[in-house]
């Protein structure tokens, strides 16, 4: 009789077990495949890592653009980090840049279109409906960075539980962005944006099966992901359909030179790439390119990339006639965007972590401002030396050519572009790098240098705020210690993010500096020139 009792304890154990396990093993169906995710049981957060969006973008599919994935049968586990886009050198990243820091024992593959979803639950892995939803687009200048380098569930926690989070990849550098006539014809310009679009369109249509409201989405990206938001505001003409967002956020919007895909330069990138593939003498270069083996490849992708100019990036979006139809400066002068609102920071010395500083010394404004934009003349080098020439010695002159033309003044054009629905920050923490302002907003992927709870949730509760309302001012804890944001066309104001010398958060609106929207505007007027 004993024993009975000991088998029925026993087997009741392991059904309360089994159903555990399911409870913590929440599964959806998407149509072409089913996937299974984890919850986590301490903070009741949800996640389903590696989900595929795509195709894997192999053999014919190389340089093509996105294409839906196919059917798989049985139930997929969607519980590690998936497969990171092949990288492809480090030419302007550093060590010290936190954008070039990743996960260890990620595998780099072409097979990388995938994204993680992050939603709250209400246990079992149920999720709360009808959320707000982010989209996270990396940075690392187009040539670097994974969905793996951030943890989703800080975004959740910093938005009291208030939105769904999802992670995308997309392919990098001369996977994602070759450029050419050959390109044109016969694949896809900018295949690497087209991802990003098809990933937006993934969320459009499935993300409701994980609580989120796809009239309620939010894209924001940091860097090179900040340009591809810009990218995506202008796309189309500024007609996207359906629309993809609703709120967009920049930090660090990144928009260097961007050529007509059949441009001089362009052209040049394609035949480098052809003639270190020995593809030249082929019938037809770009079906051997895609006959080339990927680790080749990736090797002359490195090779390209860390050959350029230093702190400048080669294979990036071009202007292809399709979804970028011209000049992204002309599109957001012209109203041409897609959107409703706007948020956008920037860091006071973007420009630094990508100039060389033992070149930079003995290298003049006007100097350097031809180095980084190879169609100026005298005539625009001339007057960059005259607007830089009281900024200090050689070094903060050129690191602020770098900085405010690739980084600021761009920030400022998509500002101007959304009149009255947009709202603007400078991030001050001491360096106030490029790249700095990162660990902010995912403090739970290393400790943020200031480590003060109220400067914090003050600066990451901003944006969070901005997801689920549109307006930073209507604030997911009260309490916070932020004033009110204006809108940023009122007396050009912005909130200033710093900190005193003894450790106390400085948080309040300035007025942007008048000397600095008179540099922006020189930049604004030779857009033809620089290529933006």
């Amino acid at each position: 009789m004993l024993s009975l009792h000991l088998l029925r304890v026993c087997m009741m154990a392991l059904l309360a077990v089994a159903l555990a396990n399911a409870q913590a093993a929440p599964v959806v169906d998407l149509g072409y495949a089913q996937y299974q995710g984890t919850v986590d049981t301490a903070t009741n957060i949800t996640n389903f890592l590696g989900i595929r969006y795509a195709a894997a973008p192999l053999g014919d599919l190389r340089f093509k653009a996105p294409q839906p994935p196919a059917n798989v049968a049985g139930v997929q586990l969607a519980t590690t980090e998936p497969n990171e886009c092949i990288q492809s050198g480090d030419n302007g990243l550093s060590p010290t840049n936190p954008l070039a820091s990743r996960q260890t024992g990620i595998i780099a593959s072409e097979d990388c279109l995938l994204l993680n979803v992050y939603y709250p639950s209400n246990g079992a892995g149920v999720p709360i409906e009808n959320l707000p939803t982010l989209i996270w687009i990396h940075g690392g200048g187009y040539i670097v960075g994974a969905a793996s380098s951030f943890d989703g569930e800080d975004i959740i926690r910093q938005s009291n539980r208030g939105v769904v989070v999802v992670l995308i990849q997309y392919r990098l550098g001369v996977f994602g962005f070759l450029p050419g006539a050959a390109v044109k014809k016969n694949g896809a310009l900018n295949a690497g944006l087209l991802d990003q679009d098809f990933a937006m369109r993934w969320v459009n249509e499935h993300i409701t099966k994980f609580g989120g409201d796809p009239s309620k989405v939010t894209i924001w990206g940091e860097s090179a992901g900040a340009g591809s938001v810009l990218q995506h505001v202008v796309a189309n003409n500024g007609q996207t359909q359906p629309q993809l967002f609703r709120g967009a956020i920049t930090s660090s919007t990144f928009l260097p030179s961007q050529y007509q895909f059949n441009d001089r330069i362009p052209e040049l990138l394609f035949s480098e790439v052809v003639a270190q593939t020995n593809c030249t003498s082929a019938a037809d270069a770009l079906t051997c390119l895609r006959s080339v083996d990927a680790t080749v490849l990736g090797t002359v992708n490195t090779n390209i990339n860390d050959d350029g100019f230093f702190g400048t990036f080669t294979l990036i979006p071009v202007i292809d006639g399709e979804f970028i139809t011209q000049r992204p400066t002309l599109s957001l002068l012209e109203g041409k965007v897609n959107g409703e609102v706007l948020l956008s920071v920037t860091n006071q010395f973007e420009g630094n972590i990508f100039v060389n500083a033992t070149t930079a010394a003995v290298t003049t404004a006007a100097q350097y401002s031809l180095e980084l934009f190879p169609k100026f003349t005298a005539a625009q080098s001339n007057i960059v030396g005259a607007l830089y020439a009281g900024l200090g010695t050689n070094v903060f002159q050129v690191d602020a050519v770098q900085g405010e033309s690739i980084f600021i003044c761009p920030t400022y054009y998509l500002l101007h572009a959304f009149p009255g629905k947009s709202f603007k920050g400078e991030f001050a923490i001491p360096p106030a790098f490029h790249g700095d302002d990162g660990v902010y907003y995912f403090p739970g992927t290393s400790t943020p240098p200031f480590n003060n709870t109220a400067f914090i949730d003050a600066f990451a509760q901003s944006f969070t705020s901005f997801i689920i309302n549109l307006n930073p001012n209507i604030k997911v804890n009260p309490a916070t210690i932020t004033p009110e944001w204006n809108k940023y066309d009122i007396l050009n104001t912005e909130m200033l993010f710093n900190m005193t010398p003894a450790g106390a958060p400085v948080v309040h609106a300035i007025n942007t500096d008048d000397a600095l929207l008179e540099r922006c505007q020189f930049w604004n007027s030779v857009g033809s020139l620089t290529g933006q």
